[in-house]
């Protein structure tokens, strides 16, 4: 059996030969592989949800989530938080999963992509364009289905395997034992995600918060656990396209990763109590608090990267003929700019555009770097706050 080693929680790949079906069939017999019945989420009874704790935190998450639709809503071009925050949520996502890349790698791979090689920050890049895909969908349909969720997991790992087909799927912890067997029947993973998709779509299936509702469609996804990999990072997508999709955000800028990443003992033990107690209060007040922590930080960045966009756009302005706020928008949306891109996004020549970006550089507002023969050029104001 092939397995990750240094995750916390670990992906056990289809059984392929007679000594992991022996093996599979040892621990079955000795009850090693620990089963849960998974039921529909709307056989929860709602008012297990409406505790003390839990309506405090949800009053808290619910303010700061509404303070961050508005403050992502006062930058006019939602492309730049889109991109910038989607690539933070990638990489804290992704490494989550152990996939392990710095902002300078990914922001090269990004401006370089043929050139540049490293398999980590392409991997996360891929995170960037499923959520891309998911968001298009959420606002063309207004629903979640099953089929985006399929789709948005085959962009992320660049296959078409589709939902599991085949049994052996087991979740391990560092040590190596299994913690967890999710459902193997193919017959069964349709079902149940028939079930999660109405239940995320029906309104009136589950009257509960939708903050609420997303903390129990995430832990029903993870513990289908539907694909033979990408589910993690699928799961994660999905909380943000929920919350696009009830509304409570426009853009998908709410990126829960950086909180599970820095608690991820914590959400791994939650997530393994709804199993084996029931402990679903528990998991709910912890992804409340992640809402709450994660939203309060994004506002930060957001007011940083406006405050840097206005101080660059004024100053731009008032030293430079060439100003425009397609300049701005470039220079904002790409951290790590260079001149194919300044070409393609004013409709000027390569000349005109590397002028641009030499006189930027020579003002103090960029930095010049190289790789092979091709240069690039580094918002520092942006990069700075992307960095902290």
């Amino acid at each position: 059996m092939s397995c990750i080693a240094d995750r916390p929680i670990l992906y056990i790949s289809r059984t392929i030969c007679i000594e992991n079906l022996i093996f599979l069939c040892t621990s079955i017999a000795s009850e090693r592989i620990r089963m849960t019945a998974i039921l529909p989420l709307h056989h929860l009874p709602p008012e297990r949800f409406e505790t003390a704790p839990i309506l405090k935190l949800l009053a808290k998450a619910s303010r700061k989530l509404a303070e961050l639709k508005g403050v992502a809503a006062s930058i006019p071009n939602q492309s730049i938080l889109i991109n910038t925050l989607g690539m933070q949520e990638a990489k804290d996502s992704s490494a989550i999963e152990n996939i392990v890349t710095t902002h300078d790698e990914l922001f090269k791979d990004d401006a370089f992509p043929e050139a540049f090689a490293n398999p980590a920050a392409k991997e996360v890049l891929r995170y960037r364009q499923a959520l891309r895909v998911g968001f298009e969908a959420v606002q063309q349909n207004r629903l979640l289905s099953v089929n985006h969720i399929v789709e948005i997991q085959g962009e992320l790992e660049r296959n078409s395997a589709g939902l599991r087909k085949l049994p052996g799927t087991e979740l391990k912890n560092g040590a190596g034992e299994t913690v967890y067997t999710p459902p193997q029947a193919h017959a069964d993973i349709v079902a149940l995600m028939g079930d999660l998709e109405r239940f995320i779509n029906d309104e009136q299936l589950f009257d509960a918060d939708p903050l609420v509702k997303m903390a129990l469609i995430h832990h029903q996804f993870e513990s289908i656990h539907p694909f033979y990999d990408g589910n993690g990072r699928t799961g994660r997508i999905v909380n943000v396209l929920y919350l696009v999709k009830e509304g409570l955000l426009d853009i998908p800028v709410l990126y829960l990763s950086r909180h599970i990443v820095r608690t991820k003992t914590d959400y791994y033990r939650l997530l393994q109590a709804v199993r084996d107690r029931d402990a679903w209060e528990d998991w709910v007040m912890y992804m409340l608090t992640a809402v709450e922590y994660t939203a309060g930080e994004t506002i930060t960045t957001i007011h940083a990267i406006k405050a840097a966009l206005m101080d660059a756009k004024h100053s731009i302005r008032s030293q430079y003929k060439f100003y425009s706020q397609d300049l701005i928008n470039n220079l904002f949306t790409h951290p790590y700019t260079k001149i194919e891109f300044i070409e393609r996004d004013l409709k000027v020549s390569r000349l005109t555009a590397t002028k641009y970006l030499e006189a930027l550089t020579s003002g103090g507002f960029l930095s010049k770097r190289k790789i092979g023969r091709s240069n690039y050029y580094i918002n520092l104001a942006l990069n700075e706050i992307l960095m902290r």
